[in-house]
């Protein structure tokens, strides 16, 4: 199965932090990818299954980040 969620992320100021938040999301178990956009904000995630927002809340709060 495929799925694909848009999220909103807020924290991120530099193109270190996008490849924070792609790396803190893409290593969620069943994420193939994660599609960052500085400017808005908004990740596009590509995975097998549909993640919780308390597994996102996780994994980008650990990585400093916040799901806005």
């Amino acid at each position: 199965m495929n799925m694909s969620q848009t999220i909103n992320v807020t924290g991120m100021t530099c193109q270190n932090c996008v490849r924070h938040v792609r790396e803190a999301l893409e290593g969620l178990p069943g994420v193939r990818s994660a599609s960052v956009d500085l400017g808005s904000g908004r990740v596009e995630i590509d995975a097998e299954r549909a993640l919780s927002q308390q597994e996102l809340t996780a994994a980008l709060d650990e990585a400093g980040y916040a799901l806005a």
